[in-house]
């Protein structure tokens, strides 16, 4: 199978588990529901669960520890596209080719819905019987709630509000969105890991080192693609970041200059991942299909 196929059958099979889920786990308040699988499973490039279950996999993990922790990822990834997208933050129209969830129901119900999701995150995290040990389940909700909060996603919204209008420098600008992008996309290759085999945590830092390099990578490749793709391309609104003031590695190093730093920061991905003892070559095709750097 192509990787295309199998992203697009990962795709499926992701959009399911979390399908699953929100049956299981039903809110009382019916517009409530509505808006949070609106926001978790109508599209999505599904980057971060992808990366639990590939790297889960590789490290031995049992399939339904990696179907609880990849689901819960991508509840936090939605929470945060939904806040991020309210008038008081990035104040968006669009997402994902349609309405963002406070434009298709209203403000409230996305605040609420956003919040729902991130306590979803921890709730399936914690269940019992996933055939992980019990310290490194605790583990793995201890990571994700360090990449949710204000030493990760939280504090990388923060430094990004507060930067905007201003001139960062390229060390300011990298730890925004070590927080703002990269925490989470760590996160999603750090509970693959702790999910899987003994043998698979002396290699845990080269994992977390990649995902580090691949979560900066994948921000300098959206700011690039901000300024070359059109709004129907991107499925949310182009040039954005440059209407709002925002310091981005494209208005800071220039388009040739970005591409320059993802071609970097791509080679040093792929060096953290080649000292770990594994066939890593998914892991490899994913990273230069993701960041593909002729756009």
């Amino acid at each position: 199978m192509t990787l295309q196929g199998l992203l697009a059958r990962q795709r499926d099979d992701i959009n399911r588990v979390l399908d699953h889920h929100l049956e299981h786990f039903v809110s009382p308040a019916a517009r409530l529901q509505d808006a949070m699988r609106y926001a978790l499973v109508l599209g999505g490039k599904r980057v971060r669960p992808f990366l639990t279950y590939a790297v889960g996999e590789l490290c031995n993990a049992p399939s339904r520890a990696l179907d609880h922790a990849a689901a819960a990822i991508e509840c936090i990834h939605a929470y945060s596209l939904i806040h991020d997208d309210l008038p008081a933050m990035d104040d968006d129209d669009l997402r994902r080719g349609q309405p963002t969830c406070h434009r298709a129901f209203d403000e409230a119900t996305a605040i609420l819905a956003g919040d729902a999701l991130q306590t979803l995150a921890f709730e399936l995290l914690s269940q019992p019987g996933l055939d992980v040990d019990t310290g490194r389940q605790i583990a793995m909700l201890r990571v994700l709630g360090k990449a949710s909060g204000s030493r990760g996603m939280c504090g990388g919204q923060a430094l990004d509000l507060a930067a905007t209008g201003k001139q960062l420098t390229e060390a300011e600008l990298e730890q925004v969105h070590q927080l703002k992008t990269g925490a989470l996309i760590i996160a999603a290759v750090q509970v693959g890991v702790l999910a899987g085999d003994d043998a698979a945590q002396a290699h845990a830092d080269d994992f977390a080192e990649f995902a580090t390099w691949l979560g900066l990578a994948f921000q300098v490749r959206d700011d690039i693609i901000d300024v070359t793709s059109s709004t129907e391309t991107l499925g949310k609104t182009n040039g954005k970041d440059e209407a709002a003031a925002k310091s981005t590695y494209v208005q800071l190093l220039g388009l040739d200059g970005a591409r320059v730093k993802l071609q970097q920061l791509h080679n040093k991905a792929l060096q953290a991942l080649h000292r770990i003892p594994y066939n890593t070559e998914l892991l490899e095709n994913f990273a230069e299909q993701l960041l593909n750097r002729d756009h």
